[in-house]
């Protein structure tokens, strides 16, 4: 798979069959759109390519709180990747791009991107005040010789709730990290570089990984988690904290991973930890030797939890 950070870049060598939007998350409603896109451009000896974003709209325009971001732009790549697609383009999103012309824009994805088929949601729109709609684009396609495919961006889960970024947004703030692994496929997954913190954790027993996290990412709500955490091709059972540890007068949220049976020095090493339980909310303890108390009993319940879990 190839990544390619603008546009103007990008040169593809065989007939692209292009989705436009953000993909962040990659949920099963954009996994179902791009299998099937792949699929299409294999038949037609096609490039599968997906363009995207970076920032968010919804960043540039001020419509987003702080961590909204579901995946980085090369966690998302990565995952596009596995669904077969072949180019991935994260074209920087600035008021340079919010100004272009929608006829405009379309020159440049037939002059970069070879277009043959544009792939796009009922509600997706491009260009100076979102003129380049679904009709221009239809027109378009007709004038310059490309088809364009109108897609539904949004699935339903099993029990007919809509799939989409907000909603794994939403369940994640809610500490929901099971819905959210339902909507997204897999559980939901943060990474970090191991970095140094304030050691209490090795002081009472239950030493924690302190993953440097990019801080434009959604975390689940502050709470207690069994997890997952992969380190260079191995993966251990973990008993995560996400919060501002109350017990020890609070500071800035962070995430702490202790691993289980692990007694190895990791400092410096990129981790991935993938939430696949809530155990608790966080909370202020009086004691240390109270929190020493609960901490054996959530490495106890993730253990269980764990064990019981598809390993992945």
């Amino acid at each position: 798979m190839q990544h390619i950070y603008n546009l103007a870049d990008a040169k593809l060598d065989g007939p692209g069959i292009v989705a436009v939007g953000m993909f962040d998350g990659v949920h099963l409603g954009h996994q179902h759109l791009l299998r099937c896109l792949a699929r299409t451009a294999r038949a037609q000896n096609g490039v599968p390519t997906v363009l995207t974003f970076f920032p968010h709209p919804d960043v540039v325009l001020g419509k987003a709180g702080e961590r909204y971001y579901l995946t980085t732009p090369e966690q998302r790549a990565a995952m596009l990747g596995r669904l077969g697609i072949e180019c991935v383009v994260t074209q920087p999103f600035d008021d340079t791009l919010r100004s272009i012309r929608a006829a405009a824009f379309v020159d440049q994805l037939l002059d970069h991107l070879n277009l043959r088929e544009l792939w796009v949601g009922a509600d997706f729109a491009l260009g100076y005040k979102r003129e380049g709609n679904v009709d221009f684009l239809r027109a378009q396609g007709e004038q310059k010789g490309f088809k364009l495919e109108v897609v539904t961006l949004v699935s339903t889960d099993n029990n007919g709730r809509p799939i989409n970024s907000s909603r794994v947004r939403g369940a994640l703030a809610s500490g929901l990290v099971e819905r959210a692994a339902q909507w997204l496929g897999r559980p939901y997954c943060v990474e970090g570089e191991v970095v140094h913190g304030d050691k209490r954790g090795r002081k009472i027993g239950f030493p924690t990984a302190n993953m440097d996290v990019w801080d434009q990412q959604a975390l689940p709500r502050n709470g207690v988690y069994a997890g997952w955490v992969h380190l260079d091709g191995e993966t251990f059972l973990a008993v995560a904290n996400v919060g501002h540890r109350p017990t020890f007068d609070g500071g800035i949220v962070r995430v702490e991973a202790h691993l289980l049976d692990f007694d190895r020095d990791i400092y410096s090493e990129m981790l991935a930890l993938e939430f696949v339980a809530r155990l608790r909310a966080e909370r202020r303890f009086e004691s240390v030797e109270a929190l020493v108390a609960q901490i054996r009993q959530d490495v106890i319940r993730g253990r269980a939890i764990l064990s019981a879990a598809p390993r992945p």
